[in-house]
């Protein structure tokens, strides 16, 4: 992950997070705590809080491969902007400066590139460590999505049912969320899809959460969804296509590899839940029969 051109400012700061000083990583720090309007301050605002000086700020700056903080800031109020994009901004974003190929071609190549971007900032260590919680049995699973991100979340809950039990899908009207939580104990697990808009319920449900000792997986965009603030591991995945809507691709891409590693994490315990499921599938003759 040696070139970060064309990373966010988040982004260019996990990449090179160990390259930092000390006083560069406690000023990274700060700025992701409120990712990224904790960066759009002055340069000696921003020093004092992160308790550095303001030549940390600079050197740190030129590290993640700005020439200097003005260009740093620049790029942080282009994401600010591209956050708050409705899908009609999004849409005429993408068309002016659309390519004279098909739009299969132009979706193609957005999506690949998506792809390729976000695994070269996945761990593998960090990957294999969410399989190893998600497979725990003594641990409760609860999913929550957004408005489009549920249906993430409903496929994802759908298919780790058959893996294993004691799982929640948390209901879509964040009025009654307050009961879920009633029922997290410390050590469960919550997986939580939120991207651009980010949704202030969400980000209250994680603060929740985490006051209960729950563990926050998250998936979100490259930017970062607030409430990755409380979260112990999150995906942050490519989103942007030539469309008035952001594309899923990657992020189901990922959530699928999770499926299958935590399928085969606890095999023995799938395969009798598939073969019973198989059992009640024939009992209600829910699919057709050719013999």
């Amino acid at each position: 992950m040696n070139d970060t051109r064309d990373f966010t400012v988040a982004e260019r700061i996990r990449a090179k997070f160990d390259d930092l000083t000390r006083a560069e990583r406690q000023l990274a720090n700060t700025i992701r705590k409120n990712y990224p309007a904790s960066g759009l301050g002055s340069i000696t605002a921003i020093a004092e809080t992160s308790d550095v000086s303001t030549p940390t700020v600079v050197r740190m700056a030129k590290k993640l491969g700005f020439k200097g903080f003005p260009e740093l800031q620049a790029a942080l109020r282009s994401e600010v902007e591209a956050t708050l994009s409705n899908p009609i901004a999004k849409h005429n974003r993408w068309a002016e400066s659309a390519p004279d190929t098909h739009i299969l071609n132009r979706f193609a190549d957005a999506v690949m590139d998506n792809m390729r971007q976000t695994l070269r900032q996945i761990d593998p260590q960090e990957f294999d460590a969410v399989v190893k919680l998600l497979a725990d049995k003594d641990r409760s699973i609860h999913v929550v999505g957004g408005r489009l991100s549920r249906s993430l979340a409903d496929y994802f809950f759908t298919h780790m049912q058959v893996i294993r039990d004691h799982l929640t899908l948390v209901a879509s009207n964040s009025n009654t969320w307050p009961h879920y939580v009633l029922n997290m104990r410390e050590g469960d697990v919550l997986v939580v899809f939120d991207v651009r808009r980010y949704e202030r319920d969400i980000l209250r449900l994680a603060e929740m959460a985490k006051s209960k000792g729950v563990t926050l997986i998250l998936f979100t965009d490259q930017w970062g969804s607030p409430a990755a603030k409380h979260a112990t591991h999150s995906f942050h995945c490519r989103i942007e296509a030539p469309s008035a809507w952001d594309s899923s691709v990657v992020t189901l891409s990922i959530l699928e590899t999770v499926i299958s590693a935590v399928q085969t994490e606890n095999w023995d315990e799938t395969q009798d839940r598939m073969k019973d499921l198989e059992d009640l599938f024939d009992t209600t003759k829910l699919f057709k029969k050719f013999i």
